[in-house]
């Protein structure tokens, strides 16, 4: 649902042990929920039938880049998580600073996917009567109550956080069991989904498992990191993707594949009335809700505190760290109407590509780096050049897909990548020539 949002509270981790149960729910808690809701409709026009195997190549693919976190956190166990690995991989300097931009935006984009998917499913539960203007206003009023709440303080937004995903958790579990109780194996036939529609599926549903950094960010309060921190960071993304793949695989047995694509925002509340009529549709609905809510607010709140983070420590340049994100309530309201712009730019499918493809990015130039130091963290460098080549592989389908149905978004991710560095190099020369005088 969200990634880093143990930043919330660094100090208190820091006093006691993280348990090893502790910090595979915390990997479930960053992993599930809000994207699933969102995006598996979308998934299906690639995939068809397959998408509980689209699932599955994203998980595999995930594997490879939680290897390699679990290897840098260990090494380097710090609540920074991403930001710090890329600054301990390249240096602090250009670099370094413009993937930790770019990793910022990639939060922003993740957001408003989860803004989008709250409207999506308040417009399912008003019939879809819901006029644009009406839409727009909703998003907006959403992301400032979020920004709102976090202003009160990081254990509201925790509080929120896990009573969300209890919720979530429950109902997809009960949804799972009565889907597969009542499908009907005869009739199934598969349909749709060529190698490279499953691969675009993966790749869109990779933002899935994104949340799995946030386990990371525990490593300096567990007793022996080396040992549990993958542990705990595979464990949280078996029981995910098992999750993952009975889910999709009871809506593919309950709907036929013309009416997964026709609610596709919304495909699991549809899917969850078949079940159990009225009352499932609601269910899942207001269970959607509270997943998209609490990881919009959980995700503004791990992007202001990644912003707030590295100009703190230099992983950004001074100039920029000493204006733009100066600390964390500007850093805070500026991530907030960020996301309300790109939320009310973009559509659902279009921004949910542009997190998938922004975070792919990410997880490929934070592994490159890590190979870099590779002999420090004692990860095989052969298995980060498959975490490189996996999620590229995963980026490029998707990207040439984006690239052909919606270019826009396409250009907007270009220029969002081009910028980070654009703005960092400026900033920098700035630092530099104000040093100089």
């Amino acid at each position: 649902m969200s990634a880093d949002l143990l930043k919330q509270k660094p100090k208190q981790t820091q006093t006691k042990d993280i348990s090893l149960f502790s910090a595979t729910a915390l990997g479930i808690g960053g992993m599930m929920g809000a994207g699933l809701y969102s995006l598996l409709g979308l998934a299906s026009s690639h995939a068809g039938t397959h998408v509980p195997l689209a699932f599955l190549v994203g998980a595999i693919a995930a594997s490879f880049s939680v290897y390699s976190y679990a290897k840098l956190g260990a090494a380097f166990p710090s609540s920074g998580g991403g930001a710090t690995f890329t600054v301990m991989s390249f240096g602090p300097g250009m670099i370094s600073g413009g993937i930790n931009i770019f990793q910022y935006i990639a939060y922003l984009f993740a957001a408003a996917l989860y803004a989008a998917g709250f409207v999506e499913y308040t417009n399912s539960l008003f019939g879809g009567n819901l006029s644009p203007i009406t839409l727009k206003c909703i998003t907006a009023a959403l992301i400032l109550i979020c920004t709102f709440i976090n202003l009160l303080g990081p254990s509201l937004v925790g509080k929120a956080e896990t009573f969300a995903i209890g919720l979530v958790v429950i109902s997809l579990l009960v949804f799972s069991a009565m889907g597969f109780h009542q499908a009907d194996f005869t009739t199934f036939q598969m349909g749709g989904g060529s190698i490279e529609g499953i691969a675009v599926a993966a790749g869109i549903l990779y933002i899935n498992f994104q949340g799995f950094g946030v386990v990371t960010n525990s490593s300096s309060a567990m007793k022996s990191p080396q040992k549990e921190l993958p542990l705990a960071m595979f464990s949280a993304l078996i029981l995910v993707t098992v999750a993952y793949v009975a889910v999709s695989t009871a809506v593919v047995l309950l709907m036929p594949l013309n009416s997964i694509q026709l609610h596709s925002g919304h495909v699991l509340a549809v899917a969850a009335q078949i079940v159990a009529g009225k009352l499932g549709f609601v269910v899942i609905s207001i269970s959607a809700l509270l997943a998209c809510a609490a990881a919009v607010n959980a995700t503004i709140f791990a992007a202001s505190n990644v912003a707030a983070d590295v100009a703190k420590k230099s992983s950004i340049s001074s100039a920029l760290g000493d204006s733009v994100l100066k600390n964390k309530l500007r850093a805070l309201t500026i991530s907030s109407f960020g996301v309300i712009a790109l939320a009310l730019m973009f559509p659902l499918n279009e921004v949910g590509q542009m997190a998938s493809l922004a975070f792919l990015l990410v997880y490929a130039a934070i592994t490159y780096g890590h190979i870099r130091v590779s002999q420090k963290t004692g990860a095989n460098p052969k298995i980060l050049w498959c975490a490189i080549a996996i999620n590229l592989t995963l980026f490029t389908a998707l990207m040439l897909n984006t690239i052909e149905h919606s270019p826009s978004s396409a250009i907007a991710l270009v220029i969002a990548l081009a910028g980070s560095f654009l703005i960092e190099g400026i900033a920098r020369l700035k630092s530099k020539h104000s040093s100089s005088l």
